[in-house]
Parts: structure tokens; sequence; C-alpha cells
């Protein structure tokens, strides 16, 4: 999803949202994870951001879906403060943990990490 610039001159998206559907086992329901929201820096602030998380947003609800989420890093303050002020609230009790690299090589074949 790409909204464009309102001039429409150039005809370049200035920002996109890449979304897709999850499920809750706690809430029985269908939601929507946003993997990446990016507006060009020049434009930030200028509504593109907020334009595309409404439409997620909107987009959930018309679905009957239960959540709209996302992650952000800890140190993204403008972000943060952003998300908030949109009614977002951080999931702190979760830590996020990864496999990858040799170790999800090992996992994958059985064994244990080095």
């Amino acid at each position: 999803m790409a909204v464009h610039d309102e001039a429409g001159q150039d005809g370049e998206v200035v920002d996109f949202a890449l979304w897709f559907c999850n499920f809750s086992t706690w809430l029985g329901k269908h939601g929507i994870y946003l993997e990446d929201l990016y507006v060009r820096p020049e434009l930030r602030g200028r509504g593109y951001g907020r334009a595309l998380l409404t439409e997620l947003a909107r987009i959930a609800v018309e679905r009957g879906y239960g959540r709209l989420e996302w992650w952000v890093l800890d140190w993204n303050e403008p972000a943060i403060r952003f998300y908030k002020s949109l009614g977002a609230r951080p999931m702190d009790e979760w830590t996020v943990y990864r496999v990858t690299g040799p170790a999800l090589r090992d996992l994958a074949a059985g064994g244990s990490p080095p």
C-alpha cells in the first residue's frame, strides 16, 4: 500500500506500508502485522505515515480483525512518540527471540548450538 505525493506531478511513491495478516490465538482472530512503514525523510511530518496507519486500521476494523501491531526499535524516540500519539502502546512484557545463521542450521539439523 502506498500513498502518492498529493501534488501528483512526479508520480513517485513517497511512502509505503508492507503488511500481512497474522492470527492471534489469544484473541481467536486475525490481525495485521506491519512489517515496514516508510516515508521519505524530507516528507515526514506531513501526515503520510498517519494516513497509512489509518488505512491499515480501517482494513482491520472492516474485516473484523482483533489488532494492528508492529515492532519499533527502542532507540527510535521520534517513531515511538508518533506511535503513542496514535494510541499505540508498547508490549513491555514480550521479548523477541530469533535464531539465525549457524544456530538456525544446527537447529534445523536437530543439533544443539555450539
